[in-house]
């Protein structure tokens, strides 16, 4: 009966939220409706209803951020989520994703409630999924952003060679940095082509290149990015910046190689543990029998 009265609670407050979106269902006053026209008017904040999704937003949002951020950091994960929708060029706003993932916590903690009313499990297994359950929903969607921002990162790294190269050949042929950014921008294509178009926009909203290109490192933290960043920023110092630029192209492109290596080496170990684990069983098993066998034997003696 009281999972009844909940589940009748959550579905009147859902229907409510979802039908103060509708404009035929929730009209807004006359006063609301004539203030854009009205002198001073304009860009001036509608009064928000009681039950809207608005006012859920503000009321629900820095709860859900705050206990967003609290499950990340006691989970492992450091880097801000700001920082990371930001690298990937997600327009989504952190209180949104935050408000997302209280809702799919939410969904799954009423799923595992009614499983638990209908099925009667262990109190030990009911625990575990009105626990376990919420939780496995907040850390799937966080891993999906922390994966995406690691591939991304990675995916930099591997472009971040070819980038300089191409940029060291435009400034030795007579370009300015400003405008071998534009070009490479405009022109290449993957993660640095789209990193580099935000870059260009920053540059056209006044900052200077080496602003600019800071920003771009401090949201990619590379670290192939990190020591080229301070090689462009002497454009305006340097006189032959192209022939640096190919020395740290060539640098980025060895730690590239090393990494590679360093991979290869890796999957050729792990090739032996299942050999290893194949033959050594039976050996242990072929060298046990006898041993066994002469313990039996002068015991018997």
């Amino acid at each position: 009966m009281r999972l009844a009265v909940l589940a009748s609670l959550a579905t009147w407050a859902g229907a409510t939220l979802l039908l103060s979106t509708m404009r035929w269902f929730s009209r807004p006053p006359l006063v609301e409706r004539l203030r854009p026209y009205a002198p001073g008017g304009l860009g001036q904040r509608e009064a928000l209803g009681m039950l809207s999704v608005a006012s859920f937003t503000e009321v629900v949002g820095p709860l859900s951020q705050a206990m967003g951020e609290r499950l990340a950091r006691i989970f492992g994960v450091s880097e801000e989520l700001a920082v990371k929708l930001e690298r990937l060029h997600d327009t989504t706003d952190v209180t949104q994703f935050r408000i997302r993932q209280l809702g799919w916590m939410t969904g799954v903690l009423t799923v595992a409630a009614l499983v638990g009313a209908l099925v009667r499990p262990p109190a030990l297994i009911s625990v575990l999924l009105l626990l376990g359950g919420p939780l496995l929903a907040f850390l799937i969607i966080e891993q999906g952003v922390v994966s995406a921002s690691a591939a991304r990162q990675r995916r930099l790294f591997l472009e971040l060679p070819v980038l300089a190269e191409q940029l060291a050949m435009l400034l030795s042929a007579g370009y300015s940095l400003g405008s071998g950014l534009t070009r490479l921008a405009t022109r290449g294509t993957g993660v640095c082509a789209e990193d580099l178009g935000r870059v260009v926009s920053r540059l056209r909203q006044g900052l200077t290149e080496a602003e600019a290109l800071r920003e771009w490192a401090d949201v990619a933290r590379v670290g192939a990015l990190d020591r080229l960043v301070p090689i462009l920023a002497l454009n305006r110092e340097g006189g032959d910046l192209g022939r640096l630029i190919s020395d740290e192209a060539r640098a980025i492109r060895r730690d590239v190689h090393r990494e590679l290596v360093e991979t290869m080496e890796r999957r050729s170990q792990s090739v032996w543990i299942p050999v290893t684990v194949a033959t050594l069983v039976p050996g242990v098993i072929f060298l046990t029998i006898p041993f066994i066998e002469a313990l039996r034997l002068f015991s018997g003696s």
